[in-house]
């Protein structure tokens, strides 16, 4: 609901808890209506301050969890409110799954590789075996070819689901949520690494580092050569931001939530 929605260095992030982002996906499922969601952690942030187009698209989402420590605490030093604990994307999505599963609404698992997927399915289905998978589609690793996001949305639609959980990786996924959002009449997730974490392919971090907002320390130790980049530059450019942002000396102006879709997008 916009009414959540706080500006953190110009992208709109709801002041939300795993409760109330659940039952909106919940809804829009039941409800048969598109529902666009993301979680953003720092790099999340940072891709929407650093592409005004790309915030333009983030800033149009009906929901933006604060899948990180420092986006939350983001929230509570600007805004004041008050959140206990972040909306991680991973565990977001076991929450939401668990409710699918109980109300025998079918979802639709779309991106990653063949092999993620393949140990992946059967994991959900020990964690929920009442839930019910309607499909399942990789990723092609390339843009998206003429007409071929309404073969995708078709294909979707006739499985009979009712949520897509995308996982592309950031900012892939948002811009194929974005895009897809107009094509189907249920909520899209974009979940990140959930399916790499929930294949049993990534290992979270303890608990305090995760308390601590230590999990980009820790995600860098697993992949330095891939994420050495967001973590060591990233990181300290939104600290920096966030105090001008606080301080009053940047005033982080959202952009107008967009409208058009993008005439290429990974899918």
């Amino acid at each position: 609901m916009t009414s959540r929605k706080r500006n953190v260095l110009g992208v709109l992030v709801d002041a939300t808890d795993y409760s109330a982002a659940s039952e909106e996906v919940v809804r829009a499922a039941r409800e048969r209506r598109p529902l666009a969601l993301t979680a953003l952690a720092v790099h999340g942030v940072m891709t929407g301050v650093l592409d005004p187009a790309h915030n333009a698209r983030l800033n149009s989402f009906d929901v933006v969890t604060p899948d990180g420590q420092p986006v939350r605490w983001a929230l509570n030093l600007l805004h004041s409110a008050g959140l206990s604990d972040r909306v991680y994307g991973p565990e977001l999505t076991l929450r939401v799954l668990a409710r699918f599963a109980d109300e025998g609404l079918p979802v639709y698992l779309y991106g990653s590789t063949e092999e993620t997927l393949t140990r992946l399915i059967p994991a959900l289905e020990r964690m929920f075996p009442a839930l019910k998978i309607a499909g399942v589609e990789p990723s092609k690793f390339r843009a998206v070819q003429p007409g071929e996001d309404v073969e995708i949305a078709d294909r979707i639609r006739a499985s009979g689901a009712r949520l897509v959980l995308v996982g592309l990786g950031c900012p892939r996924q948002e811009i194929f949520t974005y895009a897809m959002r107009p094509l189907l009449d249920m909520p899209l997730m974009a979940v990140g690494a959930a399916f790499d974490y929930h294949a049993g392919l990534l290992r979270n971090p303890p608990p305090w580092m995760q308390r601590a907002g230590l999990e980009w320390f820790w995600r860098l130790g697993l992949e330095p050569k891939r994420l050495w980049k967001r973590y060591v530059i990233l990181n300290p450019a939104y600290l920096a931001r966030l105090g001008a942002q606080k301080t009053g000396l940047w005033k982080a102006r959202p952009p107008a939530p967009a409208t058009d879709r993008p005439s290429s997008f990974a899918v």
